[in-house]
């Protein structure tokens, strides 16, 4: 699997302590923690009518913006913990969303060109094998639709971010060694990605790349339960869009 069970279970545990944390918007979509959102950043472009595939789409949020502004929306996660929350809270905001637990790679219950649109937001930190999931991204996706995603920026893997200034690097930047993360007494596996891991894999998969957005954290608001005054510094988070670009 592309995921470890164990993420899985760890997902289950932590969903409802993350999501009161969170306190993510169901009106837009959101790339992570303290960021500039779509309605700033503008990544996705109208999706009114379009078929939406929200990968790793958690408490499904991102999911039910898209589907508010009229899409018809697929969310796969691999914590059914998550799901649960997502189909309470599709409930609750009135809109339908169909929620598919498994592995982000596993879409051949999709069949080939018949996505308009693939967004990944902050969930391939947990994915050893991004390559398996870009090539099933481009299987199901129609030429020309794009693929956006967001995931930890390669440079705040090397860094402590609970040390302070000055900043200070406790890995190397080419380790790919997976890394166990604890939050709440629960532990997670990480798969470290470098930034060539992620721009040629894209490109491996016949997934052109358009752009690439390294966002500054936002200056409205208050701050999540995860914000580290490094943030100002490196970036926490990156993000691509590309296209599919033939079969």
């Amino acid at each position: 699997m592309a995921v470890p069970s164990d993420n899985a279970t760890a997902w289950d545990r932590y969903a409802s302590t993350y999501q009161a944390g969170a306190r993510l918007p169901t009106d837009v979509v959101h790339f992570g923690p303290d960021l500039p959102d779509e309605a700033s950043l503008r990544l996705l472009g109208d999706v009114k009518g379009r078929r939406v595939l929200d990968l790793g789409c958690g408490g499904g949020q991102a999911a039910i913006a898209c589907a508010k502004q009229g899409a018809s929306v697929i969310g796969v996660d691999f914590s059914a913990e998550q799901l649960a929350i997502a189909r309470r809270l599709c409930d609750q905001e009135g809109v339908k969303v169909e929620l598919r637990h498994g592995d982000l790679a596993d879409l051949a219950f999709l069949n080939s060109d018949s996505v308009d649109l693939v967004l990944s937001a902050s969930a391939l930190d947990y994915v050893e094998d991004i390559g398996r999931v870009f090539r099933q991204c481009h299987r199901v996706l129609k030429v020309g639709a794009p693929l956006v995603l967001s995931c930890k920026h390669p440079l705040w893997q090397v860094l402590d971010e609970d040390a302070g200034t000055p900043l200070l690097a406790h890995r190397s930047y080419f380790d790919r060694t997976p890394v166990d993360v604890v939050r709440e007494g629960i532990v997670f596996t990480e798969f470290p990605h470098t930034f060539a891991d992620l721009a040629l894999g894209l490109t491996r998969a016949s997934l052109r790349l358009e752009t690439i957005v390294e966002p500054e954290p936002d200056t409205a608001g208050p701050r999540s339960p995860w914000w580290r005054e490094a943030h100002r510094l490196v970036p926490r988070t990156i993000i691509f869009k590309a296209r599919k670009e033939g079969n």
